[in-house]
């Protein structure tokens, strides 16, 4: 007996293709499953998302107002000055993008936690007081570039 002719699939892997439409005695003869009448029992009775029968839509029954800022918001990534300790000399958002601390064209501000322990020059969108204080302390410059 050769292996090819006695592979099958394993065990609950397979299921029967339902027949509808094949008789009485097969449990979905008739209307084959899709109950008596109506759009889903149709050809291509397919109803699209959140459609209520012809019925005014919940989203436009509800009524809309006020104002999101969301659009328009100024969104800053921040990095604190404990996370500052891991560069030297110049840092910038390449830098900071480079070293995965941001994203891709993404403004950042500077907070004062934690302690800045290495000189740093550092061109920055925003910074806290704090922060450039402790930062202009050890000798380092900071510039804010808007």
């Amino acid at each position: 007996m050769s292996l090819l002719k006695s592979l099958q699939p394993k065990d609950g892997s397979t299921h029967y293709r339902k027949r509808v439409g094949r008789g009485i005695g097969s449990g979905l003869g008739g209307t084959s499953g899709k109950g008596h009448k109506g759009q889903l029992a149709r050809t291509g009775g397919k109803v699209r998302r959140g459609f209520e029968g012809g019925q005014t839509p919940l989203s436009r029954r509800l009524p809309k107002f006020g104002f999101t800022n969301a659009a328009f918001a100024a969104n800053y990534e921040v990095i604190n000055l404990s996370t500052l300790n891991k560069f030297k000399g110049d840092v910038d958002a390449a830098v900071l993008y480079k070293a995965k601390l941001l994203k891709k064209n993404s403004k950042f501000k500077v907070l004062a936690k934690g302690e800045l322990k290495s000189v740093i020059n550092l061109k920055v969108n925003y910074i806290s007081k704090n922060a450039q204080a402790a930062i202009e302390k050890l000798g380092g410059k900071v510039e804010v570039i808007k």
